[in-house]
């Protein structure tokens, strides 16, 4: 008698080895395709991103606005490049007032590059009664105040309208001029434009000369 013992486990599991090694090679190539296809499926939407969203083109394009609701003294607020652009309708004192105060600007010429060629004047605008402005304080970034019918007098003495930044005290008149002796070094920025006809304008480009 054979005094050689075979454990029943052992046996089993050599015999079904070729069977179990035939499993074992489908199963990597099957883990390989599925990982293969899911590393695909990772990367298109991860490639995808590379490209401009449709709110990303939409944030550089210009803007078109009507202006024919703007009450005389008001102003109002739209969104270029994520940036605030102010519009304001100035009353014919307003417009009066810009004269006065002159020696009290650091730029009252507008001969920093804060405007486009064509509102390089006392109004800084295109036409008189409307003022466009980026509402951004040229020292930090904040957002100046809107202050009107004498409440700006509490910065600027016989000053009744105009800007003022609380971040750091920044103040600018009617036609964005930055005064003297104020932490911003300029006016504020005067985007380009252009008036489609009366009641709308384009914010963003130049009409062509």
């Amino acid at each position: 008698m054979s005094n050689v013992s075979v454990d029943a486990t052992e046996s089993a599991h050599n015999e079904n080895q070729p069977e179990n090694n035939t499993r074992r090679r489908f199963l990597t190539v099957a883990t390989s395709v599925v990982g293969g296809v899911g590393v695909v499926g990772a990367a298109v939407p991860f490639i995808a991103s590379w490209n401009p969203s449709a709110k990303a083109k939409a944030a550089g394009a210009d803007v078109e606005v009507d202006i024919s609701g703007i009450e005389p003294g008001q102003l109002v607020r739209v969104m270029w490049r994520s940036k605030p652009v102010w519009i304001v309708r100035r009353t014919p004192e307003i417009l009066e007032e810009l004269g006065a105060h002159e020696d009290k600007l650091k730029d009252p010429n507008s001969e920093a590059e804060q405007q486009p060629t064509f509102a390089q004047n006392r109004f800084r605008s295109m036409k008189e009664e409307y003022l466009i402005l980026v509402g951004i304080c040229t020292h930090l970034g904040c957002s100046p105040q809107h202050l009107k019918d004498g409440a700006f007098e509490e910065y600027v003495e016989g000053v009744p309208d105009g800007f003022f930044c609380p971040c750091h005290g920044s103040k600018f008149d009617m036609a964005g001029r930055v005064f003297q002796n104020v932490p911003a070094p300029l006016n504020l920025v005067v985007p380009p434009y252009q008036f489609v006809d009366d009641t709308n304008i384009i914010i963003g480009s130049e009409a062509e000369a």
